[in-house]
């Protein structure tokens, strides 16, 4: 019995990660609103009528995408960590982490952007949390992650405190919406990359800047 419920199970896990993985394929080649469920199932090969018994909904799909997302980024916050990196570097590493994410994943930029257009214009800080803004559209909680980071960074005396922590991780967040709506001609992890070295310059308790950390050399 219990062999035939570990079939069974192994069974559900793989036609889950069938679903998820046909859903973030078609959201690259379509966009996320283009796509509908019925195209995921068939692009998962499974019958439309199963979907629900994996998923609630397509955003449901779309968040369990997301959280993946995000814990490549806390892993490389968790590896920069254990190489011994101070905080700015550790915050380089994020931010890197992230802007490969969305430079692989398209179709979650516009749904990034159109969420913190919409934080800005609610006053709401929290609107880019782990639970997604508002309005039924969701993405991922890199700002939280980066908060975190500086607030440690403020605490150990490689950080700037006289500057909300809040504050610098808005800032650095906006980076890939004006990464986005670059007219120049850089690609968009360089054009990040850029952007993020000079602000790190401007957040370090060093009084002359320093060379790009670790985690910003190269191409990124």
């Amino acid at each position: 019995m219990a062999e035939i419920v570990g079939r069974r199970e192994r069974k559900k896990q793989l036609s889950r990660q069938a679903i998820l993985k046909a859903a973030q394929q078609l959201f690259i080649d379509r966009g996320y609103k283009e796509t509908s469920v019925a195209d995921i199932m068939n692009g998962a090969d499974l019958g439309t009528g199963t979907f629900y018994n994996y998923f609630q909904s397509k955003e449901e799909v779309l968040m369990a995408l997301l959280g993946d997302s995000v814990e490549m980024v806390e892993a490389a916050v968790r590896e920069s960590r254990e190489r011994g990196d101070k905080a700015v570097e550790t915050l380089a590493a994020g931010i890197m982490a992230t802007s490969t994410f969305l430079d692989e994943n398209r179709y979650v930029l516009p749904l990034f952007l159109s969420a913190s257009e919409r934080a800005a214009e609610s006053h709401h800080p929290q609107g880019m949390g782990h639970s997604g803004a508002g309005h039924g559209s969701a993405t991922p909680g890199f700002k939280d992650i980066f908060e975190e980071i500086i607030s440690r960074g403020q605490l150990a005396g490689e950080i700037r405190d006289d500057v909300p922590a809040e504050l610098i991780a808005e800032t650095l967040h906006s980076i890939y919406q004006a990464a986005a709506f670059s007219k120049l001609d850089i690609p968009f992890r360089e054009n990040v990359r850029m952007k993020t070295c000079l602000l790190l310059n401007g957040i370090r308790k060093e009084k002359q800047p320093q060379k790009c950390p670790l985690g910003l050399q190269g191409e990124g």
